[in-house]
């Protein structure tokens, strides 16, 4: 266990050791008294066991022993419970929605929303190519946050629990469907930083990396204003934009299937027998379009 990155991460990790150190502390003395007493008190020196029955000053020292190192142990588990719940005076909020296998972040305070997902090449997982240092970890748009922030993260998921874990935050939250959880993070330093989804979510569950990138309150200001830009320069050229052509729509539609459909449906399209249908060559890739757009929207029933 690290510090980490957090005030937050901060608290957990001095309790992580003081609890440590007591611990550590009563195995010495109870080691040591145990191993003293087995090498003096053996039957070959001709010790004999003292008898006697019942000793109240012994039970209320073994009762109030325990009590005492029990409490020194709770007060500040208490106080770090309690600042991990705490996320009143946050400065920015963000939604955290999971779904198999990505992450939808939406920053409340900005107009700001997008999908992170795995970037990683299917080549490299199927050992086809030589994996990059970020294997299974980076991602196309990592979250971005600001340093000296209190950011209030609320959590959910559109249809299976998953847990959104960044370990140099201490956090790890569930994303539950139908529910909100909240965490919170104040982040001391600029960088890149690592987490995973912590529950188990389906097939690809270990291919949904969390990735956050932290700026400077500065750089983050900036970069804020830069993708509310984009979002409105994307609608305006949306607004205009004439009939797209048969290969800008391929390339389009191969980068949406890269990234939503390659992990069930397989990038040669057949699927996984018995688990996940294949899509090439079958009716709906083949029939009515209306139907095959329907599902690509809203999904399949009972899937």
């Amino acid at each position: 266990m690290t510090r980490g990155a957090t005030e937050l991460s901060q608290q957990v990790f001095d309790l992580h050791m003081t609890i440590f150190y007591i611990c550590v502390a009563i195995a010495l003395v109870v080691f040591s008294l145990m191993f003293w007493s087995i090498v003096h008190h053996r039957k070959s020196k001709g010790a004999v066991p003292a008898q006697f029955h019942g000793s109240m000053k012994i039970e209320i020292l073994w009762t109030a022993i325990p009590v005492l190192i029990l409490v020194a142990m709770a007060v500040p588990a208490t106080r770090t419970l309690v600042a991990m719940e705490d996320v009143s005076a946050s400065e920015l909020t963000v939604l955290v929605t999971g779904s198999q296998w990505k992450w939808h972040y939406k920053y409340l305070d900005y107009p700001i929303e997008y999908y992170s997902v795995l970037a990683t090449p299917r080549a490299q997982i199927a050992n086809e190519a030589e994996k990059s240092p970020d294997y299974l970890m980076a991602v196309d748009k990592p979250l971005v946050l600001p340093t000296g922030k209190k950011v209030r993260f609320l959590l959910t998921a559109d249809d299976v629990i998953h847990s959104w874990w960044v370990p140099d935050f201490a956090i790890k939250k569930d994303a539950v469907p139908g529910f909100i959880n909240e965490t919170w993070a104040r982040i001391d330093k600029p960088g890149l930083y690592y987490g995973k989804c912590a529950e188990l979510c389906g097939r690809d569950h270990g291919f949904m990396p969390v990735a956050v990138d932290v700026k400077t309150p500065e750089d983050f200001e900036a970069w804020a204003q830069q993708q509310v830009a984009l979002a409105e320069q994307a609608k305006a050229e949306a607004a205009s934009a004439g009939p797209m052509t048969m290969d800008e729509l391929m390339a389009l539609g191969q980068q949406v299937y890269d990234s939503a459909c390659v992990a069930c449906h397989q990038a040669s399209g057949e699927g996984l027998p018995g688990v996940f249908p294949g899509l090439k060559g079958s009716a709906i890739a083949t029939g009515d379009p209306a139907a095959h757009i329907h599902i690509v929207l809203f999904g399949k029933a009972g899937t």
